[in-house]
């Protein structure tokens, strides 16, 4: 049954840890999944959320740590103390407990790793501090399932059984040689089906994918979407097999991503979330508004130029707004659908004369269509022919230049190792403003002797 949370729930829960009634609240949390527990802590005081989570098991006080959002887990962890949160770091996936460590002050993470009571997760840990987030090392985990190349199928059952109790998610066994270089992937299911005195040698399937710890956490996002992984080895450069890396956080990284673009997209520059500071929300926003700004002033600007223009045919103006939304909406589709031809890398990547072209085919079939409806539109409401001609003239030409800049924008910025998401917001929306208006004017001189 789905969990819905609701406001009297919430005052429910509150109400219990005022009284410090701790058996009520485990039973109202008895049947909740550790992600609705999770979405309950968020509304609750700090002191409120310690009393809670200090309630429950500790495995599940553990599960909903590393689900929580990394900067509410951060001022959440102030209110415990090191021996406390060594406690939930101890049976945490070597992975979380490095994301959890490396948000504590340094004295902190030493006194929790110096307190864990599974040594072999100390180590774990200490591999990993090393890497940093945004590669392959910082996204894997560290515990897995290895059979050595020389076993048997019953040795490998026997190291099977004793490994897979510190792993949650068993997917395949990883065969190694002695001097634990990665050789290939063993299913489950060939173990399984396998007589017990078989060689591991001769059921292992060479033919893999891994990645290097140095990748980059995007290149490894790719790979895994585009063969459907489960999980995925990850080597040195002498090919030892260090760790995996599980899809749950490769979801991660493909969430933080495409949450990214979309604020670019937007203008917002940084992380930013809705609870955030009203000083850290305008600090993220500000920048590309200035901008917008700068590109309205210099519209009007512009605009002002042709006051005596817009003197002699008053009907030009209320076409104005028609020329700058239609440009700024071609330009911010089509560098869409560039970004997500850029992210996906999946295919072949086509050239730049091949994306131009198909750009001005569907320029040109929108550019007609809409042209055509806005000149109709024009001798509808009796205005003259030779306006009509300006107003759709100017519309099919602006479609083709937003269109063009919106190709280009992209694909420049991507060249030059810009992140090509900033180009589809405030920035093509303002320099198609400047565009369409200069061509709009512009051809009302020439075709209305202005």
């Amino acid at each position: 049954m789905t969990f819905e949370l609701t406001k009297e729930f919430v005052e429910h829960i509150k109400e219990l840890v005022q009284q410090e009634n701790a058996p009520a609240i485990r039973t109202e949390l008895k049947e909740l999944f550790p992600e609705d527990i999770t979405s309950i802590l968020y509304e609750l005081e700090t002191e409120q959320a310690r009393f809670v989570v200090n309630q429950l098991d500790t495995k599940l006080g553990a599960k909903i740590l590393a689900d929580l959002d990394p900067n509410e887990r951060r001022d959440f962890l102030k209110e415990f103390t090191s021996e406390e949160i060594s406690r939930y770091v101890n049976i945490l996936d070597s992975d979380d407990a490095v994301d959890l460590l490396n948000e504590q002050p340094i004295r902190v993470r030493e006194e929790v790793i110096a307190l864990l009571e599974d040594r072999e997760q100390a180590r774990f840990i200490l591999d990993l501090l090393h890497y940093d987030e945004d590669v392959a090392g910082g996204l894997m985990q560290k515990e897995l399932v290895k059979a050595n190349v020389n076993w048997t199928v019953n040795q490998c059952i026997e190291e099977l059984r004793k490994q897979a109790e510190d792993v949650e998610k068993v997917y395949a066994v990883y065969v190694v040689d002695d001097h634990d270089r990665l050789l290939g992937l063993l299913s489950l299911k060939k173990i399984v089906l396998a007589h017990k005195n078989t060689k591991i040698e001769s059921l292992y399937d060479s033919d893999m994918h891994y990645v290097e710890t140095y990748r980059p956490a995007e290149e490894v996002a790719e790979l895994m979407q585009r063969y459907d992984l489960d999980a995925l080895p990850v080597v040195n450069v002498q090919g030892r097999l260090l760790g995996r890396i599980t899809i749950d956080d490769i979801v991660d990284v493909i969430t933080e991503q495409a949450s990214s673009d979309t604020l670019a997209m937007a203008g917002i520059t940084g992380d930013v979330e809705e609870d955030d500071t009203v000083w850290e929300q305008t600090r993220a926003r500000l920048p590309w508004l200035l901008v917008g700004m700068m590109g309205g002033i210099l519209a009007a600007k512009f605009i002002s130029f042709f006051e005596d223009d817009l003197i002699i045919v008053p009907a030009m103006a209320a076409f104005i707004p028609i020329i700058g939304s239609t440009g700024g909406n071609v330009g911010i589709q089509t560098s869409s659908i560039i970004l997500q031809s850029l992210a996906d890398k999946s295919g072949l990547d086509a050239g730049v004369w091949q994306r131009l072209l198909r750009m001005f085919a569907v320029a040109f079939i929108n550019g007609l269509i809409i042209s055509s409806i806005v000149f109709g539109f024009n001798l509808l409401i009796g205005n003259e022919v030779q306006l009509a001609v300006v107003v759709s003239s100017a519309l099919i030409s602006v479609i083709f230049l937003a269109s063009f800049m919106g190709t280009v924008t992209p694909l420049l910025l991507d060249k030059l190792g810009i992140n090509p998401a900033v180009a589809s917001g405030p920035f093509i929306t303002t320099a198609n403003d400047l565009i369409g208006y200069g061509v709009y004017f512009g051809l009302a001189h020439l075709l209305l002797d202005l």
